[in-house]
C-alpha cells in the first residue's frame, strides 16, 4: 500500500507545494534526450510533474502509480489528456515496448524487500523493447542522509490553494539499516485536521544494486552523479538484455 503522503485525499494535493521546485527535473530530461527515447514509462509518477514535461516536448508517456489520489493529482495537470494514466504497481503496465523507464524522486528505495524490488524490475523489463533503458536514483547509504533529516526537525508552513495554510513536521522515527522509517504530520490551520504520514525506504549499495539489476535482465552502461545532488546518489543507466 502506497503511504499516506501520496495516497490521502488531503495530502497528495498538498504535496507539490513542500516538495518544492523540481530541479532533478533537468537532468532527467537530458538523459530521455541523450537516450533518444521517444515512449517513456514513469514508474511511481506521483503527481505527474515529469510526466507532463515529457508530454509537452511531444514524447508518448505512460505514468504508473499504486496512489489514486496522487494520480488524480497528475491528471488535472494534463490538460490535453496525452498522457496514459495506470493506476497500479509496474507490473500493470501492459507490454509498451517503451524505449525508456525512469524511477525519479528516489522511488527505488519504496521497494523494502528483495520480492518487491525484483518483480518491479521484471515488471519494467517487460514494459521496454528489447535494448531500451532503464534510468533510475538512490541515495548512497555511506553518506546517511537520515543523521542530516533527523537534525533538521524545523517546522514549515506553507499556503496550498485549496487547503489553505499548512503545518508540516518531520521526524525520523527508527533507523534499522538497511530500512530508516520517518513520519510527516500535518496540521491544516483553517479546520485544524491533523494527518500523519509514515513511511520507510530501503538503502542498497551500489554493488547489490547492480547485482540485482544484472540478476533481472539488464546491463549496468552507467552509474552517475545526481548532479543537484553530488555525492548523496547513484543515477543507475541501464539497458535491458534480452
Amino acid at each position: 500500500m502506497p503511504d499516506a503522503i501520496f495516497a490521502h485525499p488531503r495530502l497528495a494535493p498538498v504535496y507539490d507545494v513542500f516538495d518544492g521546485d523540481r530541479d532533478d527535473l533537468t537532468a532527467y530530461l537530458d538523459i530521455v534526450g541523450e537516450l533518444g527515447a521517444n515512449r517513456v514509462l514513469d514508474v511511481g509518477c506521483g503527481t505527474g510533474c515529469l510526466a507532463v514535461l515529457l508530454a509537452e516536448s511531444g514524447r508518448t508517456v505512460v505514468g504508473v502509480d499504486p496512489a489514486e489520489a496522487s494520480l488524480e493529482v497528475a491528471r488535472s495537470k494534463d490538460h490535453a489528456a496525452r498522457i496514459t494514466w495506470v493506476h497500479g504497481d509496474v507490473t500493470a503496465v501492459p507490454a509498451l515496448g517503451a524505449d525508456l523507464a525512469v524511477m525519479t524522486g528516489n522511488v527505488a528505495q519504496v521497494f523494502l524487500t528483495d520480492d518487491d524490488w525484483t518483480r518491479t524490475l521484471r515488471g519494467i523489463h517487460a514494459a521496454l523493447r528489447p535494448r531500451g533503458h532503464l534510468v533510475f536514483e538512490t541515495r548512497r547509504p555511506e553518506r546517511r542522509a537520515w543523521e542530516e533529516w533527523a537534525a533538521d526537525d524545523a517546522q514549515v508552513i506553507r499556503d496550498v490553494p485549496g487547503s489553505g495554510p499548512v503545518e508540516r513536521c518531520f521526524e525520523v522515527t527508527d533507523v534499522s539499516l538497511p530500512y530508516v522509517s520517518f513520519r510527516y504530520t500535518y496540521r491544516f490551520l483553517s479546520d485544524g485536521a491533523v494527518v500523519t504520514s509514515d513511511s520507510t525506504l530501503r538503502f542498497r549499495g551500489h554493488d547489490e544494486v547492480e547485482a540485482s539489476l544484472v540478476a533481472s535482465g539488464y546491463r549496468v552502461l552507467d552509474v552517475r552523479e545526481a548532479p543537484d545532488r553530488p555525492g548523496r546518489e547513484f543515477v543507475f543507466v541501464a539497458e535491458r538484455t534480452a
